[in-house]
Order: C-alpha cells, then sequence, then structure tokens
C-alpha cells in the first residue's frame, strides 16, 4: 500500500496476470535539438517484461490499429543538449476525420509507475467518444516501463521483501522492515543509479512539453487520474500558457506532505471499507457470507488480521498469506465497486484456509503475475516518490503519528504509517514537502473528486482546484465509489468531461453528479 495511488485498479487485476521483470532501455544518445525531432510511428510490439509482459494490443473497433514511437527526451533537463533517453509512446488515430480533429489527447493513468502504454488499449473503448476529435495517446514516463525503467532487487528477492511485516511490533521486527527497505534502496542505487536522479515529477512535466511540441500541438490536451493529476498540475505551474483542455480525476491532494497525504489515505481506505461492509450487509446471507452485518464484517476482517500475523495461512506455494499481503489484497479490491464481489469471495475463503485469491489481490498491487515476475511498478513507484517528497521520516515519526493513523483506521492505519520509512536513507534528496501547482493563467481545468475515493481521498479534490487558482479549478463532485469518476460510466460526469474536452463547454464548478 505505499504505492496506493496508481494506475487504476482493473489494469493492476489484468496486468497481474501477464508476463513481468526488469529491461535494460535504451539511452545514451546524443542528437542535436530534441524538438526537432520526428517521430517514427510503427505497429506496437508485445510489452516488455517491465510494462507487465503479453501480447500486442488489439485494434479498436473499426480496425483502428495502435501505434508506437519512441520520443528522445534529456536525461537532464538542465542539460537539454546532452545525453539522451527513450520514452515510449502508444496513440490510435482520431475516429472523426481532419476537419473535426483537435489535437492529441494525453493520457497518465498514475502510479507513479504505471505504463500507460499498456493501460491506455485495455481502456480504449472507453474513450471513443473522445477519439471523434482527437488521437487518444499515452506513455511511460521516466522510469516506467520501456522509458529508461528503474530497477531494484530481483523477483525472487522482491518476493522475499513483499512477505516480511508490513507492521512490526518489536525491536526485532522493526530492525528486519527496516533492513528490507535498505537492501532495497541499495539495490535501486546499485542497478539504476544513473537515472534516479532524474525521475521527478517535474522531469515528466517537461517531458510533456516537449510531447506536446513533437505531437504538433500548440497547446497540451490532457486527461490525469490519479497521481496523472499531480503530473498534470506540477504542468499547469511550469507551462500555464501551453494548457489546452484538460481533465484531471481521482486528485492527489497537492497541500499535504507524505505524512498527511498517508494519513488521508488510511481515511479514505476505511471509508471505502465502511461503505464495502454496509454494501455487503444489506445482501442476503447467501452473497454475504462474511458477516451477519457491517459491524460484524468488519470485526471479522480486523480478527483475520490479528489471525495472520500469527499463523499465515497458505496462498500460492510457497508463499503465505501474511497480515501484510492480505492488507494490501483488501485495499487493492477497493479500488473500485465492481471487484467487492471478488473480496467478498477472498474473505469468506480465508474464513475457510485458503488464501489464495487475497494474495492474488495482492499480487496485482504490486504489479506481480501469476509467474512469479514483476513488472517494474514498485521500483518506479519508489523512485518517483522519493524524489518528489523531501521529508525523511524515521521509526520515531513512526511512533508518533500511529495512535492518530490506527484512530484513522484499524486496518490500514498501522501498515500506512509504516510506509512513511520507504524513502529512508534514498539515495536522491526529495525536492519538495508537496508539489506546486498554482497555475495563473491557465484556461479552466475540470478536476473531479469521487466521494468514496479510498486511494485519493474526495477532499483532495477542492484543495487541488483551489491550489490551481481563481479561475482554473473547476469543481466536480461525483458521488460514488472507487478510484476515480469517469469509467463508473456516470452520464452526468461523462457529459461533463466530453463536453469540455470535445466543444470547450465549461460545466459550473460545484456540480454535483451520482
Amino acid at each position: 500500500m505505499p504505492y496506493a495511488s496508481r494506475t487504476r485498479a482493473a489494469a493492476l487485476l489484468t496486468t497481474a496476470l501477464l508476463a513481468a521483470g526488469a529491461l535494460a532501455a535504451c539511452g545514451g544518445e546524443e542528437e542535436g535539438d530534441v524538438r526537432e525531432q520526428s517521430l517514427e510511428w510503427e505497429d506496437c510490439p508485445a510489452p516488455s517484461d517491465a510494462q507487465g509482459g503479453g501480447t500486442s494490443p488489439s485494434p479498436l473497433p473499426g480496425d483502428a490499429d495502435w501505434q508506437c514511437a519512441t520520443m528522445r527526451a534529456p536525461l537532464d533537463w538542465s542539460e537539454p543538449d546532452g545525453e539522451t533517453i527513450g520514452i515510449e509512446l502508444i496513440r490510435v488515430r482520431s475516429s472523426g476525420g481532419g476537419k473535426d480533429r483537435i489535437g492529441s489527447l494525453v493520457f497518465n493513468f498514475g502510479g507513479p509507475g504505471g505504463s500507460g502504454v499498456t493501460t491506455l488499449p485495455a481502456f480504449g473503448q472507453e474513450y471513443e467518444a473522445l477519439r471523434t476529435r482527437y488521437d487518444l495517446v499515452s506513455f511511460d514516463p521516466r522510469g516506467v516501463g520501456r522509458s529508461e525503467p528503474v530497477e531494484c532487487e530481483s523477483a525472487s528477492r522482491l518476493d522475499a521483501l513483499l512477505q516480511k511485516d508490513g507492521t512490526p511490533d518489536d525491536a526485532g521486527e522493526r530492525a528486519e522492515y527496516e533492513r528490507g527497505l535498505r537492501d532495497f534502496n541499495e539495490a535501486c542505487e546499485e542497478n539504476s543509479g544513473e537515472v534516479l536522479p532524474h525521475v521527478r515529477t517535474t522531469d515528466a512535466a517537461r517531458d510533456l512539453n516537449l510531447m506536446r511540441e513533437v505531437l504538433g500541438d500548440d497547446k497540451l490536451y490532457y486527461f490525469g487520474i490519479s497521481y496523472g493529476t499531480e503530473l498534470g498540475g506540477v504542468y499547469a505551474h511550469l507551462f500555464p500558457e501551453e494548457v489546452g483542455r484538460a481533465v484531471f480525476d481521482a486528485v492527489v491532494d497537492p497541500t499535504q506532505d507524505p505524512e498527511q497525504g498517508s494519513l488521508g489515505q488510511a481515511r479514505g481506505f476505511q471509508r471505502a471499507l465502511d461503505n464495502f461492509a454496509e454494501d455487503c450487509a444489506s445482501k442476503p446471507q447467501e452473497e454475504c457470507p462474511i458477516g451477519t452485518d457491517a459491524d460484524d464484517v468488519k470485526k471479522r476482517i480486523t480478527q483475520l488480521l490479528a489471525d495472520l500475523e500469527e499463523r499465515p495461512l497458505p496462498g500460492s506455494f510457497p508463499r503465505l498469506l501474511t497480515e501484510t499481503a492480505a492488507t494490501g489484497g483488501i485495499a487493492q479490491a477497493l479500488y473500485s465497486k465492481d471487484f467487492w464481489p471478488l473480496l467478498t469471495q477472498a474473505l469468506d475463503e480465508a474464513y475457510e484456509g485458503d488464501g489464495r485469491t487475497l494474495l492474488f489481490l495482492s499480487d496485482a498491487m504490486n504489479g506481480r503475475d501469476q509467474s512469479g515476475e514483476y513488472s517494474n511498478l514498485v521500483a518506479a513507484n519508489t523512485a518517483i516518490n522519493c524524489s518528489d517528497d523531501r521529508p525523511r521520516y524515521t521509526v520515531a515519526d513512526v511512533e508518533r503519528v500511529r495512535p492518530r493513523f490506527r484512530e484513522a483506521s484499524p486496518v490500514f492505519g498501522d501498515y500506512l504509517a509504516w510506509s512513511m520509512l520507504s524513502c529512508a536513507g534514498w539515495p536522491v534528496a526529495g525536492a519538495a514537502d508537496h508539489p506546486d501547482v498554482g497555475a495563473p493563467g491557465a484556461p479552466p481545468i475540470l478536476v473531479i473528486g469521487n466521494t468514496g475515493d479510498p486511494a485519493t481521498p474526495y477532499e483532495g479534490a477542492r484543495r487541488m482546484a483551489r491550489a490551481l487558482g481563481p479561475g482554473v479549478g473547476v469543481e466536480i463532485t461525483y458521488r460514488g465509489e472507487g478510484h476515480g469518476a469517469y469509467d463508473s460510466g456516470d452520464r452526468c460526469v461523462q457529459d461533463a468531461v466530453n463536453g469540455y474536452l470535445l466543444e470547450g463547454r465549461v460545466p459550473r464548478s460545484g456540480t454535483v453528479c451520482g
């Protein structure tokens, strides 16, 4: 769950079934002005191990083929004429014909660490209305997938790390937890030390601006989801005059430091779990065999986690379902209401001594497939977050905040408190306490908050809208469940987004949907 603000849950469950691992990226070129390059679009290859593996993306309806290209960008944006790296792009062309085409609509689905090159095709049909006037484009941000991927631990060592107790209770467990984090961070430095100083969100925002130019657009038309809203906000701050029509969905709170953000997630995941329990308890017993009422559902979950602390269950041999893995699996299922029946099934099986489904959900959280390989999601997420976030927390800090975290969430509080140590000893200094997204002079940006969002709690949308500045942030509320609003299928949300992106109609700030 240090990786909770990330690409959409369905994509992770899909990629959990695909191959993963590490990839040596192309880079090291030094060639003239990167702004003068021409992209060479070709048929997309099968996803790399670092992207999650699998097969080449299938065409959209009407035989609309996906195309891929590699954009050169400076490794170090302070030396724009120096060494370059490759940024992997994917697109499908507009369906509406040349006269109606507005430009390219660039997606970032979150993470940080999610591959846009694999995620966009998985959800392409959801954006068919937008494709009538845009080429749909996404990319692997630097450090991710095929774009100079950060490499850290091997799959077997990552398995061992993720089996460690994420909520240590005594000095020995704390020492083991800290040693695991230290080993992981040292492996990242050893295997990717050259790229680690250059994967900040500000670097990715500058890549976005180069992408806009190379794609031939005067303005950046953008759809950011989860961490993609933070990237979009940083872009708007750096390049307010280059912003076109933009939408932020499942919004990161840009005003919080990592401690505040983790505490907010504790509240958000607990709120989503409360809603799951209420929904389950409202159903007939055969559809909700995991509790007699909402309080009983939650009580049994708490007891399960306590039991797993002492006696892990058989999972996927030889791995066990530990308390840590179960907590991550429960969190993963809360990303979408569509997964609530799977969570019910997983819990019911666990109560009968079978931990396989909860472990599968936990693997999806971490980008692990059923063959035991990993995408580079965990590595990239850590590298980007630790490069962005200035605070470096200690065990004393964790002990200080644990009472508040436990009060916020009896289930997720301890885990999220301890995850604050993830960047301790990271080899690159963090940039700031929180991102700067103030964007005076930018055009309206739609900012959509979901009241039931576990990973990016609803309150962050209003704070993002305010931080963008007067006349820029246009707040929309979706009263629903899950991580994000547009892909919920809610007509009100989709009409507001489509009306703005396609026709330039700005909805009333404060609009409520759902």
